[in-house]
């Protein structure tokens, strides 16, 4: 199955995003703690696109992909023409020294990481495309 969701980049389009994800991960029948973690994902990677990104420019849209090819599998595809970020070329900054200096950011990228199972970044046609995969 697949889904699509297209949405302009203001941050109070988010819960649109939440509502998406949540709603085909649970026609899917998704377990709810793994829907709950995947939504915090996708809305960390949109949000941080919007920003950065975007600079929360509701003219420029962003799509998003859910394919769900069969088996446990869901991939989750984030396209956008904006900035370029490269999340599997971010290190994350060390935990000790985000504590020490007291650092409100730098969290994002490593939650993400964590709860999905494999990350790729390409561009494609101009446009780049954030591939995230979740095993359920």
């Amino acid at each position: 199955m697949n889904y699509r969701y297209n949405i302009g980049c203001s941050l109070s389009n988010l819960k649109g995003i939440r509502e998406f994800v949540r709603n085909v991960l649970n026609e899917n029948h998704v377990p709810e703690l793994q829907v709950s973690a995947i939504v915090l994902a996708l809305d960390e990677m949109c949000s941080n696109l919007m920003i950065h990104g975007h600079h929360c420019n509701p003219e420029h849209i962003i799509e998003l992909h859910i394919d769900h090819p069969g088996g446990s599998a869901f991939i989750f595809e984030i396209i956008d023409n904006g900035s370029m970020f490269d999340i599997t070329k971010f290190s994350e900054p060390d935990m000790e020294s985000l504590v020490q200096d007291k650092r409100k950011g730098g969290l994002g990228i490593r939650l993400v990481k964590s709860i999905m199972d494999k990350i790729e970044y390409t561009t494609e046609g101009g446009k780049n495309i954030c591939r995230l995969t979740k095993l359920v």
